[in-house]
């Protein structure tokens, strides 16, 4: 504790020597509407990804040429999905193995480093890889493979704060962007693979200390704490034992590997749950809540107001932890949800009420559609992998599923564009066999008793990028790609980036999908692009860098893209003069 302090004294003493402009509430509040800035992970805290600048458009792009190029060095190469935030001159981006650079953002120049010191034993299931920062005050903070969190002096890189979210070696890890809401850093945990308790935390992102927990697995306590880090009992998740048998909701999963998105207009953060453990279902009878789900959080209380279970008894591995992003349509504040289980979801962000659910993917064979009056999918029960105990005790039947549990969507994000009404959408067609098998918890193991296989569905493609119309359903346009789509996307005033594997940065016409403008990168795009504007010049950036899961899980689409090569570099571009 004496050492923290010590930290934010200095720290103090640093920012104000140097002057810094500090990023306070209302900065962050305004993020989606200040263009010379990029301060938190989806372009504003609603994940819309939305820039309104027009410098860079349709009629101009073709002029569009690198401005600088930064490799993250070593030998550390894969998984780049990193999103850069840009404050005050400097441009703040994570690299695999969690590291943080800090580059001045007109010549790329390196200002300093901060490489976190890994132990042997961290158990990230999908890649080394990290997905972004977040700033408040003069500090940058970012979690860690072994499940810290970490904040940094924006002007030294020097250390301020460093805490630890929970255990690395029971399976727990952290990847994702801190979203600042309201004065607070919401985080959550990955790991649902290893039997890990999926939950949201808050915390003082001046010190790390924590204001509240609040458990993804019905069952488990959550806790609020004073100034002097006492926690007091803040109500169960859920109902003990409602939808989980027996004791498996101790080691129940539903991570929120990917963070959230927080809607100042509701008050409410909105958090994505993966899947529960183990995989095979049928150890766990019952819809398990929270998990596959997304569930809106009271940031005040740290009390879930609503959910939304997107796939009731997962028995797929589809997770519900893809981003919600909130809109306006119809007089009514909205959230839209592309779920890994192949359907696109439209909810009233104030409540969670279903107002439209359908497909935006071409194959979905575990269920027939979605029930708008329930609510709940209508399940194909040919389609659920079956009980091991029901034959020879070792392995269920096995059955072909679409999509496969690498989904419809997975961590990329999506775009909303409020010119257009349409959202954005890296979607990919892909089955798997998948089969189950018994399977028990132990610390520190893997905890999926499921076995798969990973198949192509169609010939010619397996990504798609789709515009579509959260009114219809509607895929207005599609640009396919013969690689899994597997970074995000960026949309602006008529126009939509996103990159491919295959290390093409592409732009397209927001209106009709017709490609205008790509570049070649060197390395597969997994992470989504940002634009901002200086000195009435506005620049495009994307982390370049092919990893993540599909060469690590992808069984026969790895074997299509193992011809990639891996990297580690960011590149910004601007108009040529």
């Amino acid at each position: 504790m004496k050492l923290k302090t010590l930290s934010l004294l200095m720290a103090a003493g640093l920012a104000s020597f140097s002057g810094q402009a500090k990023v306070t509430d209302a900065m962050l509040a305004n993020d989606a509407k200040t263009t010379g800035d990029v301060l938190s992970w989806g372009i504003g805290t609603e994940g819309q990804r939305f820039s309104p600048l027009k410098s860079i458009n349709t009629k101009t792009v073709s002029k569009l040429v690198p401005a600088w190029s930064f490799s993250f060095g070593g030998e550390k190469q894969r998984g780049q999905e990193s999103q850069p935030l840009v404050h005050n001159g400097k441009m703040f981006v994570t690299g695999s193995y969690s590291r943080i650079y800090a580059l001045d953002v007109k010549t790329g120049k390196k200002l300093w480093k901060y490489e976190h010191r890994l132990p042997e034993g961290i158990m990230p299931c999908c890649d080394v890889i990290n997905r972004g920062a977040a700033l408040y005050d003069n500090l940058v903070i970012f979690a860690t493979l072994d499940a810290q969190l970490v904040a940094l002096n924006q002007d030294t890189g020097e250390i301020v704060w460093k805490e630890k979210i929970d255990d690395y070696a029971a399976g727990y890890s952290a990847s994702a962007a801190p979203l600042i809401a309201e004065g607070l850093l919401l985080t959550g945990v990955s790991g649902g693979e290893f039997g890990i308790v999926g939950r949201v935390e808050a915390r003082n992102p001046k010190t790390g200390d924590l204001v509240w927990v609040r458990p993804t697995v019905e069952g488990h306590m959550g806790y609020t704490y004073d100034k002097d880090g006492n926690k007091k009992e803040n109500g169960i998740s859920g109902t003990r034992n409602a939808t989980w048998s027996g004791d498996l909701w101790k080691t129940g999963g539903a991570a929120t590997w990917l963070g959230g998105t927080y809607d100042a207009k509701t008050g409410l953060a909105y958090f994505g749950t993966g899947n529960p453990a183990p995989w095979n279902s049928h150890t766990r009878k019952g819809d398990n809540l929270f998990s596959a789900a997304t569930v809106a959080i009271d940031i005040k209380t740290g009390q879930i107001k609503w959910h939304y279970q997107t796939t009731p008894h997962d028995g797929w591995d589809f997770d519900g932890v893809n981003e919600f992003v909130t809109f306006d349509m119809n007089g009514k504040r909205m959230g839209a949800k592309a779920d890994r289980n192949g359907f696109f979801y439209v909810l009233d962000a104030t409540n969670g009420k279903l107002e439209n659910a359908f497909p935006f993917v071409k194959k979905i064979t575990w269920a027939k559609g979605i029930d708008l009056k329930t609510g709940r999918p209508i399940e194909n029960p040919e389609s659920r992998p079956g009980d091991p105990a029901a034959g020879d005790g070792k392995k269920g039947k096995t059955v072909f599923n679409a999509p496969s549990f690498l989904g419809g969507k997975n961590q990329m994000p999506m775009a909303y564009s409020p010119n257009t009404g349409l959202f954005y959408v890296p979607a990919n067609e892909w089955g798997m066999d998948i089969w189950n098998e018994p399977i028990g918890y132990k610390k520190g193991a893997a905890f999926l008793g499921a076995g798969f296989t990973i198949k192509t569905v169609f010939d010619d493609y397996i990504g798609a990028m789709r515009a579509i119309d959260p009114k219809t359903g509607k895929i207005v346009w599609e640009v396919k790609n013969n690689a899994p789509l597997w970074g995000g996307v960026l949309t602006t005033a008529d126009l939509v980036f996103w990159g491919t594997p295959e290390g093409y940065l592409k732009a397209a016409d927001a209106k009709t999908g017709k490609i205008v403008w790509e570049f070649q990168t060197g390395s597969g795009v997994v992470a989504p692009p940002i634009t901002w504007e200086d000195k009435g010049e506005q620049y495009v950036a994307v982390v370049s860098g092919w990893g993540g899961a599909v060469p690590l899980w992808g069984g026969e689409v790895a074997k299509k893209v193992n011809f990639l090569e891996q990297g580690g570099s960011v590149w910004v571009f601007k108009l040529a003069k």
